[in-house]
């Protein structure tokens, strides 16, 4: 006999973890299920970037990231000579900070089961059939096969992902014909620390591990093919650092010795009926800029509170359609981006070096070219444009972390996601002082801006925050009675049958 259970998450790493902790946070019951007995110490992500210390920030999560992590304040695009400088990007948090995925997973892991969340390791979504109330998923476990009858399963179980193909989701995009290399060494005589090369023969980078190892990770000529060469080996990673570098700076010991491709393929849609995608499972690319398992957090941020609005019966009708139009956007952008740098760190030509030169050059010398790239590849930058002609430009972007005079907390303190929250910025407090039953779909707090001049910001007098931290309306009627009237209804908009599923 099937259990029931409110959403089912197949793959617990990162984004699915991330998505449990949400679920939970807004009360809905979830079980992540995880073939790995345990975590992977091979970890493919080392950098969390701006946007997702953001996002855990908002949840009162990233302390603990914090503490451990290495704060880098630049970051690379294709391996240019220059790096991006982050440190005026408008965020409380402007540098990537350095972390093992493993160590990532391992705190992402601890906080989903504080929250509630049930994690099935060592078991495998294998199939679902659905119906129109739910989804029966099957799944085989340590004592054989079962069945569990969730609302919704969520594929975040990666590029092979198992639930997209059993729901029939097309992955169309191109296959990997650069193929990148990567070892995690001891190194005798470490060149300096941010060290890269790129030259005809090749390019590199090498990062410090917390280990005391470190990661040499790059591509060669030879890595522009479509053939399997087989296992990466030591020796073969010696002799392609030699070939950039000239020397191996003592590498021996690998922990672990790996090759990646450059197939890239995003999900024709992140929702079919009672299934989603996030992460891995709804895009794949080749990894350099690190920006994957961010992506990932970020998809599971921008689905949770959907989620958990749907099923408890606040979500206005259509809401968890958003969750496709907002993201497979973004995925859009981010096979864009993943691209580009592929060709930068794939071209070993004179007139590609030649390309890199200039690219690397404005970088320094155009800091708003660089700012640009470092808001795209930090996540910054992700928008959910309105279609509403008549909404206000900030509808739709990303909130930073206002100053409120009088206060050390910011904006992002503010979010929760079981709530919009209605910003109230008129000198007064008209909007919070007003606030009856009558929006019981939002919390009304009233502050004063203060700190960073952000001219986008002139002007609003209220606005009001998804629990994602992305603005869902911004007023500047100067006339109290019309702005409370405006602000009535963006929040009503934000909920269906408020009172009835308070009631419940």
């Amino acid at each position: 006999m099937a259990r029931q259970l409110h959403v089912l998450i197949a793959g617990g790493g990162p984004v699915g973890l991330w998505l449990a902790a949400e679920l939970r946070l807004g009360g809905i019951p979830v079980t992540v299920v995880e073939p790995r007995t345990e975590i992977d110490q091979r970890s493919k992500a080392l950098t969390i970037h701006p946007r997702t210390l953001e996002v855990l920030a908002s949840r009162g999560a990233l302390e603990p990231f914090l503490a451990e992590g290495l704060p880098i304040p630049n970051g690379h695009f294709g391996m240019l000579e220059n790096r991006l400088d982050l440190r005026d990007l408008d965020t409380p948090y402007p540098y990537t900070l350095f972390l093992p995925q493993a160590r990532t997973e391992e705190l992402l892991q601890e906080r989903a089961l504080a929250l509630g969340a049930t994690l099935l390791r060592g078991q495998r979504v294998t199939g679902f059939a659905e119906d129109s109330a739910s989804v029966t998923v099957r799944v085989d476990g340590p004592q054989g096969a079962y069945e569990v009858r969730a609302a919704y399963l969520v594929g975040c179980d990666g590029a092979r992902s198992t639930v997209r193909a059993a729901a029939g989701i097309d992955f169309p995009g191109t296959p990997s014909t650069v193929l990148g290399w990567l070892g995690d060494v001891a190194l005798d005589s470490p060149p300096p620390p941010g060290f890269s090369a790129f030259t005809l023969q090749g390019g590199l980078m090498v990062a410090p591990l917390p280990d005391g190892r470190f990661r040499v990770v790059g591509t060669s000529p030879d890595s522009l093919t479509t053939e399997w060469p087989g296992d990466l080996t030591l020796d073969e990673l010696r002799k392609k650092v030699v070939a950039v570098t000239g020397e191996d700076f003592g590498m021996r010991d690998p922990s672990w010795l790996s090759r990646f491709g450059n197939a890239t393929r995003l999900a024709a849609t992140y929702r079919s009926g009672r299934v989603l995608l996030a992460g891995d499972a709804a895009h794949q690319h080749y990894p350099t800029g690190g920006v994957g398992m961010n992506v990932g957090i970020q998809d599971a941020h921008n689905l949770g509170w959907k989620l958990a609005a749907t099923l408890d019966g606040r979500a206005p009708d259509g809401l968890l359609d958003t969750y496709h139009a907002e993201r497979h956007p973004v995925g859009a952008q981010l096979m864009e981006h993943s691209r580009a740098q592929t060709a930068l760190v794939a071209t070993f030509t004179p007139e590609g070096l030649a390309l890199r030169s200039l690219l690397s050059e404005l970088i320094v010398t155009r800091p708003e070219f660089s700012r640009e790239l470092a808001e795209r590849l930090t996540g910054l930058s992700a928008g959910y444009p309105s279609t509403d002609p008549g909404a206000h430009p900030l509808t739709g972007t990303r909130a930073p972390d206002l100053a409120f005079a009088g206060s050390d907390r910011g904006l992002l303190s503010l979010l929760r996601p079981d709530a919009h929250l209605l910003l109230d910025l008129t000198a007064d407090g008209a909007l919070a002082a007003r606030r009856t039953g009558s929006r019981p779909a939002a919390r009304a707090v009233h502050a004063e801006l203060t700190g960073r001049h952000r001219a986008a910001w002139y002007g609003v007098r209220a606005a009001l925050l998804r629990p994602d931290g992305h603005v869902a309306w911004a007023g500047t009627d100067q006339d109290d009675g019309r702005l409370a009237a405006a602000a009535d209804e963006a929040v009503h908009a934000t909920a269906q049958d408020v009172a009835g599923a308070a009631a419940r």
